[in-house]
């Protein structure tokens, strides 16, 4: 390794410092003090994102092959970064309310978000695994924190064996596919897959689906969602946050390394099946959160009919002329689900009090109790409902105009149709904090970096979109790197 591959890879080293000092400093500190930890993250994570605003940017491989700093690894660390850093905020309060502890607990942040980075500027088949465990093991952590709580118990354990078990199948497709390439590199395995499928198709279409599979269920992707909606009601609700946007980020990340243009040239009946999964996912997604009462449980859907919107994208990249117009819709798609997301969950761990596990009558009058939460919870709702003028309706727009232009009609008419079926459950939520008498006087639980959390991201979704142009612009540089 080179002193410039350092400087290269210098977000991710100060993410892995910044963990390594945090859990060093939670040895010595005074417990009135151990709130700083929050703000030393935020330092940590402000850092590592100016470094990754300054790094030179080429697509020559690094640490022998390893890892690829280009355009688009350097906006989606600038999306992990700032979910990270949303995260942290969110939980500043909440560990010391819920009596977890902080050192570990953020260092898990960080380390987590280092497993996203990785993913996202891989280069070959075993950074993908290693970038997606060093990901998924603080989230499993991180889900069964509370020790007190038996859902919380349950909900890292059981995204643990799951979660270990998708591993191991995507690491035998890793396999299947080095057998059958004789390579671990993913610009060379695409080369010589042509060959590869005439020689050995069996190891080719096995290790390709086993390698998607895996990916989808850190995704949520439907048939593989089963332990999203348990995980998300059973962890802790800041780790929730966390979970429904890294896991998010970083499975499309290494997806679009993956199975990103220049997979229809290659053979298109993995561009079918992604299309398939894509239907499914959205409309299944959408019609299971019409039946939830939990917020948590809610929002887990949601994530799970969000990730089908992103696949919409995958789909569409494989038109050549295309490609960039979808990965854009793919980049700012996930930057804002981001935003939305955690925003979301800010305003329900504000809105739980002292408990857990809101429900939607626990909203009931919560506009006249807390008018500046609820307005940013409607912000939020109507994002994800894809509703202007919010961020989330240029997303969506960019997205479905992507597949149009790439002849899916009947995937975007599913989409779309699936996006008619959301605005049902997002505006219920309205409904019952403007519209329903007040029934609960459950406390809001106040803390000033929930609210800064919840106030950023609620005007980030709507100056981006009014102005999208302030992100547009910097993704075709990032749409170009992906291009064959």
């Amino acid at each position: 390794m080179t002193l410039n591959d350092l400087f290269v890879l210098s977000p991710e080293i100060i993410v892995t410092v910044s963990a390594l000092i945090i859990l060093i400093l939670d040895l010595f500190l005074a417990a009135e003090f151990k709130r700083s930890l929050a703000g030393f993250t935020l330092f940590g994570i402000v850092l590592a994102a100016v470094a990754n605003a300054f790094i030179p940017i080429g697509s020559a491989p690094l640490i022998q092959g390893m890892l690829r700093v280009d355009a688009i690894s350097q906006f989606l660390n600038l999306i992990f970064l700032v979910g990270a850093g949303v995260a942290a905020l969110l939980s500043a309060d909440y560990v010391k309310r819920q009596g977890i502890a902080r050192g570990e607990y953020y260092a898990l942040i960080l380390l987590s978000t280092l497993g996203a980075m990785l993913m996202g500027s891989s280069a070959n088949l075993i950074m993908i695994f290693l970038g997606l465990e060093t990901l998924s093991i603080p989230l499993y952590i991180l889900s069964a924190f509370m020790r007190t709580r038996s859902a919380s118990q349950e909900a890292g354990l059981k995204y643990f064996l799951l979660g270990s078990f998708a591993s191991a199948l995507l690491l035998y497709g890793i396999a299947l596919l080095y057998g059958a390439t004789g390579s671990i590199q993913i610009d060379e395995i695409l080369a010589k897959l042509p060959a590869a499928m005439l020689a050995t198709p069996l190891f080719v279409y096995a290790g390709g689906g086993l390698l998607l599979v895996g990916l989808a269920f850190k995704a949520a992707v439907v048939p593989f969602h089963m332990w999203a909606p348990d995980v998300y009601e059973g962890a802790p609700t800041s780790a929730t946050a966390f979970m429904a946007v890294a896991a998010k980020a970083g499975a499309f990340a290494a997806l679009l390394r993956l199975f990103g243009p220049g997979l229809m040239q290659i053979d298109s009946a993995g561009v079918v099946i992604i299309g398939i999964l894509a239907g499914l996912t959205m409309i299944f997604g959408n019609i299971a959160a019409l039946a939830q009462l939990n917020l948590k449980r809610l929002l887990a859907y949601s994530s799970i009919a969000h990730a089908g919107y992103l696949l919409l994208a995958i789909t569409a990249a494989q038109s050549t002329p295309l490609a960039g117009t979808a990965i854009n819709g793919l980049l700012f798609y996930l930057l804002i689900y981001t935003l939305m997301t955690l925003g979301a969950f800010g305003v329900v761990i504000l809105a739980e009090g002292r408990g857990e596990n809101l429900s939607l009558s626990d909203f009931s009058g919560f506009a006249s109790r807390h008018p500046w939460i609820a307005g940013a919870m409607a912000i939020f709702m109507v994002s994800l409902a894809g509703i202007p003028p919010t961020a989330g309706f240029i997303g969506k727009f960019l997205i479905f105009s992507a597949v149009i232009q790439a002849g899916e009609i009947g995937l975007a008419l599913i989409g779309v149709f699936a996006s008619v079926i959301s605005v049902y459950y997002y505006l219920r939520v309205v409904y019952y904090m403007y519209m329903r008498p007040s029934t609960s006087e459950r406390p809001v639980f106040v803390s000033g970096f929930i609210v800064l959390g919840v106030g950023l991201t609620a005007i980030a979704v709507l100056v981006f979109g009014i102005y999208p142009s302030v992100i547009l612009q910097w993704l075709p540089q990032a749409a170009s790197a992906t291009l064959p």
